[in-house]
């Protein structure tokens, strides 16, 4: 899957906004308060959403009338535009009203284009609660085809109709869709929580806070030596004194990253590495997974790691990119930024009180500044970023 387009109303900051023509990697900048976490947490919402349902995901950020955009009524929409798997272009459309005071689903569209100007089957269409939902989907790539439906209804209309239909096989395009949101990793990594020790055991992908680095450190060990030996060889390169790490167990059961430098006879464990030491060989683990995410979002990875290192970092997130997982990064570092095209780029500028967006590629005083040599991040340091400046 490939996002194309985002469409936001009346999401917090956004009233009404649209990034379009998203590549495999976006990052995205902006001063502090444009708006840059609200897009991340767009990702989250719908996660959040698909996992409970909408009113607890409304209420996890507080209430309707905060998280609905100052001075509007709603409803709150969320558009997104995808290449499925197949290639077909694709539309999710959700809006979110309240109902005797509770955040409930008023209308949820997941629809496809058949061929360039085919007219799309929907194969889910419903509102709070009821709707209806393609009944011959094997159907859907024969031409002339008409689509069938039939109704259905919901226990709760807070509750989306692709988590609810997504769980029967006859729904197979909807079931798909469901998965896709339900493996994106947006990172919300803590360093002190990646720390301790953990359970023995392994896991396969890092979590959203990195408290299980060890297991998936342990995981890749057992079960891909060869990814594992790769991620120690970059540890080598951009950490000085690294030579080993390793998950090792406890007597009482439990996992601890241990770093070995090669000046020291013995290893430290996690808690007394630095900052830049845990994280670096945190994102390896995210970055190296082999079953990438379908969509990874990540704020601010410039933050405890050197300057020098953030070129490199952005080949590898672009490399995550190209296995198949879409990134998003927004990142406050002119390094990061510098080690990256043009066309990646997207600004956030405030604009009477709510978020704008921009795309740098479009505008033509940039394009002629990166052709005859400048970069990215220099351009914006020096505040050619309208809106967006670092300071």
């Amino acid at each position: 899957m490939q996002i194309e387009t985002i469409e936001i109303e009346n999401y917090r900051l956004f009233r009404k906004a649209k990034l379009t023509g998203l590549p495999r990697m976006a990052v995205v900048v902006g001063a502090n308060g444009s708006g840059k976490s609200t897009l991340f947490d767009v990702f989250s919402f719908l996660k959040d959403a698909l996992a409970q349902n909408i009113t607890q995901a409304v209420a996890r950020r507080g209430g309707f009338n905060e998280l609905v955009s100052r001075g509007q009524e709603g409803p709150i929409g969320i558009t997104i535009k995808f290449r499925e798997s197949g290639g077909r272009l694709a539309t999710y459309e959700l809006r979110i009203a309240t109902e005797h005071g509770r955040a409930v689903v008023e209308r949820e569209i997941l629809k496809f284009r058949r061929g360039q100007r085919g007219k799309p089957w929907h194969f889910v269409d419903f509102a709070r609660g009821r709707g209806t939902a393609i009944t011959n989907e094997s159907a859907y790539e024969l031409d002339g085809v008409e689509e069938q439906r039939a109704e259905h209804v919901l226990d709760d209309p807070s509750v989306l109709a692709i988590k609810g239909l997504g769980q029967f096989k006859q729904f197979r395009v909807v079931a798909e869709f469901r998965s896709l949101i339900e493996n994106w990793h947006i990172s919300d990594f803590h360093i002190g929580d990646a720390r301790p020790s953990a359970e023995f055991g392994y896991a396969e992908h890092l979590s959203t806070y990195g408290e299980n680095v060890a297991q998936v450190a342990q995981y890749l060990y057992e079960y891909h030596p060869t990814i594992f030996a790769r991620i120690l060889e970059q540890m080598r390169l951009r950490v000085a004194g690294v030579s080993q790490v390793e998950a090792r167990p406890t007597e009482d059961g439990r996992l601890v990253l241990r770093f070995q430098d090669g000046s020291f006879k013995d290893p430290f464990i996690a808690r007394y590495v630095s900052d830049g030491t845990i994280k670096m060989f945190a994102y390896l683990v995210l970055l190296y997974d082999p079953k990438p995410h379908p969509l990874l979002a990540v704020e601010g990875p410039e933050n405890q790691l050197y300057p020098e290192l953030m070129h490199e970092l952005v080949e590898e997130f672009r490399d995550y990119a190209r296995r198949g997982g879409q990134v998003f990064v927004s990142t406050h570092s002119p390094d990061f930024l510098n080690g990256t095209k043009l066309d990646e780029i997207y600004w956030l500028a405030k604009e009477e009180g709510f978020a704008t967006v921009r795309r740098a590629s479009a505008s033509q005083l940039l394009q002629r500044l990166v052709a005859e040599g400048d970069l990215p991040g220099a351009l914006w340091r020096q505040g050619l970023f309208e809106g967006a400046g670092p300071r």
